[in-house]
């Protein structure tokens, strides 16, 4: 499966975790906290796997 883009969004992180959009946006910007990002710099699918411990291929399954 080849994914059209690889900028994860809040919208999708709900969708994954189940979570609300506003618990999503916490999640991305405790992400870019860590990986000591800007407010404007975006996340990849790469790292949200990689910092939540979630499966690649799982991840892109459920979005793609």
């Amino acid at each position: 499966m080849k994914p059209t883009r690889m900028i994860i969004y809040p919208n999708d992180v709900a969708l994954i975790t189940g979570k609300t959009d506003r618990q999503a946006r916490n999640i991305l910007n405790k992400i870019r906290r860590t990986l000591n990002k800007t407010p404007d710099q975006y996340i990849t699918i790469e790292e949200f796997c990689t910092a939540r411990g979630l499966p690649l291929e799982a991840v892109l399954t459920k979005l793609f």
